[in-house]
């Protein structure tokens, strides 16, 4: 049963959205977890470059090489979750395409460089900023956080998410440098889009929609694994566009 004062999130198709709605939380509270994500990667990020210098160069590299390994471990858990493989190859394709045409990956870096050049001497700014932004912002915690948030409810996921963030900050910066805590801005705009949207997203997400674009996501968290640990350098940004053309595909081609 639920509290009183929730609401499921039920909607004109009758599935069920596991995100409880809180009115009176919604005008006080919204966009609370996404400003909270933010600052714990400034904060970790901080941490990281300050506390960077204390840590040899071989602790940063296996830490470095541990955290990949957990981005691979998080990424082969939410891809192997598809039920639509079809809908997976179809996504990345078209939204390889699209990023392709609008250049993401190369306007990425191109920020990155554009921060990097202001803050000489900071350590590899432009791959610590792409770097970061792609691994915060791609995944399932990002998008049913932020969208447990725009709901209405207290944002337990995006405050785990910040603990989890603001640890992995600290590893990255020190060896990445100030590019990590820029990441912070792409973060907030991302989540924060999907937080003011999530009234209209709600009646799209399916639990098959969700687990697709998870499946996506998964993918390309296993890309940034496998670039962290040097196997593999994958333009993951210009595979962005394939985590928002899963919804389509799934709601054209799977029957509910």
């Amino acid at each position: 049963m639920l509290p009183p004062n929730r609401k499921s999130g039920v909607g004109r198709d009758g599935f069920l959205l596991a995100l409880p709605r809180d009115l009176p939380y919604l005008g006080a509270m919204i966009m609370q977890g996404t400003a909270a994500n933010a600052a714990a990667i400034v904060v970790g990020g901080f941490i990281g470059i300050k506390a960077g210098h204390l840590i040899s160069s071989r602790v940063r590299g296996t830490v470095m090489s541990g955290l990949g390994l957990a981005v691979l471990l998080i990424g082969m858990q939410l891809s192997l979750k598809s039920q639509q493989p079809l809908i997976i190859i179809a996504a990345l394709i078209g939204g390889g395409i699209i990023g392709e045409l609008f250049g993401i990956e190369a306007r990425l870096e191109a920020l990155g460089n554009w921060i990097g050049d202001r803050f000489k001497g900071s350590g590899k700014v432009a791959e610590g900023f792409v770097t970061a932004s792609l691994l915060y912002c791609v995944g399932a915690m990002a998008i049913m956080g932020a969208l447990q948030d725009g709901l209405g409810s207290r944002p337990d996921i995006l405050y785990a998410k910040a603990a989890l963030d603001g640890i992995a900050s600290v590893a990255l910066a020190s060896t990445l440098g100030i590019g990590v805590l820029f990441s912070a801005l792409p973060l907030f705009a991302y989540q924060g889009a999907i937080t003011l949207s999530a009234s209209f997203a709600q009646q799209i997400m399916t639990p098959a929609v969700v687990q697709e674009m998870n499946a996506v996501g998964g993918l390309l968290i296993l890309a940034i694994g496998l670039d962290m640990l040097g196997v593999k350098r994958v333009p993951v940004g210009n595979l962005l566009p394939a985590v928002f053309l899963a919804p389509p595909l799934v709601m054209l081609f799977v029957s509910s």
